[in-house]
């Protein structure tokens, strides 16, 4: 299966797992399919009109903290994640590459379920139709910093809203909730 058929499977998906008809998710959910269908090449960086990424924010073993990267480009405390590469066999495959990379951790294993967000924002090379997954990271991990990024840091849930965005609170806040069923 191609990266682009993953996307738009799970993208149908992610609209039967509790994500109402008129709720912002819902609205983002067919925002990306009606992207992926007038956009050919909807999933890759070159597309000037947006694209697909896909991140995880990355939760500590006892599900207390998460890591955040002081992103180089954005000057911001963001989660883990990026474009799609060809070579990535699916969303959560890019998601989980993403993760590992900007964090430095192996053995990260992402929340059953599939996505646990969408959100989109822009940047600067373009919009980005981010789908957001969740990964837990193994006991003992360590983190390494990447070309990516300035910083990475372990926050406590509480913290997170001090330091980063509104779209990292809510992605969050999701995860909580996803931790919690």
């Amino acid at each position: 299966m191609s990266l682009r058929a993953d996307a738009l499977l799970v993208l149908e998906g992610y609209g039967t797992s509790g994500h109402g008809a008129g709720t912002e998710q819902e609205r983002l959910r067919r925002l990306y399919l009606d992207h992926l269908a007038s956009r050919p090449d909807g999933m890759w960086k070159a597309c000037g009109d947006g694209h697909i990424t896909a991140s995880a924010l990355v939760v500590d073993p006892e599900r207390e903290r998460v890591l955040l990267t002081l992103h180089r480009k954005m000057r911001m405390w963001l989660q883990m994640g990026g474009h799609c590469e060809p070579e990535d066999g699916s969303l959560a495959a890019a998601a989980l590459r993403e993760a590992t990379e900007e964090s430095g951790v192996a053995g990260l294993s992402l929340l059953p379920g599939g996505p646990v967000r969408l959100d989109r924002h822009h940047t600067p090379c373009a919009w980005h139709l981010d789908v957001q997954y969740a990964a837990i990271a193994p006991p003992g991990a360590v983190e390494a910093i990447s070309e990516e990024s300035l910083d990475l840091r372990w926050f406590p849930y509480a913290e997170v809203g001090a330091v980063a965005d509104e779209s990292v609170v809510r992605l969050v806040a999701a995860t909580r909730q996803r931790l919690s069923n």
